[in-house]
């Protein structure tokens, strides 16, 4: 098994990379970062990592799930990526989970995923009038689980973000 780690390049948000990273390990999946180029990456909190695949260089078929990282970078260089957008919705057409935290969550929104689904978010003037205006049922829980679709609301809700994506990927009910 197999997942796509998404990150902005500067101000992801630092656990809620580290938490679901830490839970991959455990669980044995193997995972890929991928950010809007190959590089470097820095977090809010100064964490650094680097994504060795590009927007450009992914084949979705190789893998099982996508996660976005939020944080404020997420809003800066992932919200109108025109690359992610199309790949957040292939994800999700071909039934595969797709998780994000945090503003992160506003990019399954623009793809359109969000409408009639339950789901939670970093709660800022803007990212509310996003999840509004895409028709997300929204809720004030810190994680959330429609079906495939795993959304959390922030750095406080990473470790259980990341505990609910290993469940929405290995539940027997799939």
């Amino acid at each position: 098994m197999k997942i796509l780690l998404t990150i902005a390049p500067e101000k992801f948000r630092d656990e809620e990379l580290a938490e679901p990273v830490a839970a991959f390990r455990k669980a044995g999946i193997e995972f890929d970062i991928v950010s809007t180029h190959r590089g470097l990456c820095t977090g809010m909190l100064g964490a650094k990592t680097t994504a060795t695949l590009s927007f450009e260089d992914i084949d979705p078929k190789k893998y099982d799930g996508l996660v976005i990282v939020g944080g404020i970078g997420s809003q800066t260089h992932l919200w109108d990526d025109d690359l992610l957008i199309p790949i957040v919705k292939m994800f999700h057409q071909s039934g595969k989970v797709v998780a994000a935290i945090c503003l992160a969550v506003v990019v399954l929104a623009r793809a359109g995923i969000l409408k009639g689904k339950k789901a939670t978010y970093y709660d800022s003037p803007v990212s509310f009038r996003e999840m509004k205006a895409t028709g997300a049922v929204i809720t004030s829980a810190p994680v959330v689980r429609d079906a495939r679709i795993v959304t959390a609301n922030g750095p406080s809700a990473s470790k259980a973000f990341a505990d609910e994506i290993v469940h929405a990927l290995t539940a027997v009910e799939w």
